[in-house]
């Protein structure tokens, strides 16, 4: 080799083995080189056996995977390349024309709209249930439905619905239908979708779960990135050929990030549980505020069944404010908050606020009269959010 060129292209150096540190290494590739013909064409990536192509994995995003599996309570987790498209992928591995898939009313709004236009376009119903009233349910199960969506709590509203029950439904009269949980909230710590059985009882749990890892397992607020994951391995089978034929991948210093905030969730996601608990309970005394939706507050729709599923609740709480007050005032209030800033999304280190207007939100089940202010708690000082919140809500009157 005499060209610099093709010396620096094939280098003979390869670095000894055994280097090791806490943080894994980063492997970034589209192509993935073969040893010889044969290894191109027998080797397998599906089963994590091999590496054949980047977008099918590289060290990297098999380590996360893992981590991720074990997080979860699955056996197989594949990547995404943000919580939307995870939810994308199950609907289009599950479903084909003809087909009819359920929805909670208080779904993650987008999911709804992915169902109105893009499921309906390719001959896909969907049907609205309220999660409150496994009966609800019920009622809507039959031979067309092949997927059935549960989220715990609702979107916004934060309703905790009876797990088991709704999951005890489908399993009795409708077996041939997927069960997915949007475990977003959850984080994989509150509890486990895979095991909601009663101490003694029959096996109980979701089919899959997926995880808007943009969330807690990144707790920055600087990445995109989802999972889905299961324990049968021939549903990830089918997930995973779908992933791949719709080319999805995520970048390697994304996963980097998330592999290096993984060790910390569980503290942060404590440390944020704690401070919305504080505010809630704080929040039900004030005169601007008709209700306050917790999950782990008494009083808050679905407390029982929070308190017979979990263990630890997110850092999330919705505020009714009282119906006296105009969105133009609850606007106002959301805008004047100090601490709190104005922004999508959830799970990182500053604490957020967004207002809704209750109205349009639901179909089913709970009326909310009043405008609702969902607050994602940071990692500020709690009395320094409630100071913040007691001066917006004072400026109300």
């Amino acid at each position: 080799m005499s060209d610099l060129s093709t010396r620096l292209s094939h280098h003979p150096y390869r670095p000894p083995e055994g280097f090791d540190a806490v943080a894994p290494g980063v492997h970034k590739a589209s192509t993935v080189i073969f040893p010889n013909v044969h290894a191109l064409r027998t080797r397998e990536w599906a089963d994590k056996s091999g590496y054949t192509y980047g977008l099918h994995g590289t060290p990297t995003t098999f380590t996360l995977e893992e981590r991720l599996a074990s997080l979860e309570g699955a056996r197989h987790v594949l990547l995404a390349p943000s919580g939307l498209s995870a939810l994308t992928l199950v609907n289009m591995a599950c479903l084909q024309a003809g087909d009819a898939v359920l929805l909670p009313d208080n779904v993650y709004a987008p999911s709804k709209d992915f169902a109105r236009h893009e499921l309906a376009r390719w001959g896909i119903s969907h049907r609205l249930y309220d999660p409150m009233q496994p009966a609800s349910l019920t009622a809507q199960l039959d031979r067309e439905v092949k997927l059935v969506w549960l989220e715990a709590p609702g979107s916004v509203t934060l309703e905790f619905p009876d797990l088991r029950g709704l999951v005890r439904a489908v399993r009795e009269k409708a077996q041939q239908a997927v069960i997915a949980l949007d475990n977003t909230w959850g984080a994989g710590l509150a509890f486990n979708p895979f095991e909601l059985g009663e101490a003694g009882g029959p096996a109980l749990g979701v089919d899959l779960t997926i995880h808007a890892l943009t969330k807690y397992p990144s707790g920055g607020g600087d990445v995109l990135m989802g999972s889905v994951a299961c324990r049968d391995t021939a549903l990830h089978e089918r997930l995973a050929w779908t992933h791949s034929r719709l080319g999805l991948g995520v970048g390697a210093n994304d996963v980097e990030l998330v592999l290096r905030s993984l060790p910390s969730m569980a503290l942060r996601y404590a440390a944020q549980d704690a401070s919305a608990r504080k505010i809630a309970e704080w929040a039900q005394a004030q005169p601007q505020v008709m209700r306050v939706l917790h999950p782990a507050l008494p009083g808050s729709p679905g407390h029982a069944h929070w308190a017979s599923h979990c263990s630890a609740a997110a850092g999330l709480l919705t505020l009714e404010i009282d119906a006296r007050y105009s969105q133009q005032q609850v606007d106002a209030l959301v805008d004047s908050l100090r601490y709190f800033r104005i922004g999508w999304s959830w799970g990182g280190p500053v604490s957020l606020a967004v207002p809704y207007q209750a109205k349009a939100m639901r179909k089913l089940g709970t009326a909310y009269e009043g405008t609702l202010v969902r607050l994602c708690i940071g990692l500020e000082a709690t009395d320094d959010l409630i100071a913040d919140l007691g001066a917006a809500l004072a400026r109300l009157g």
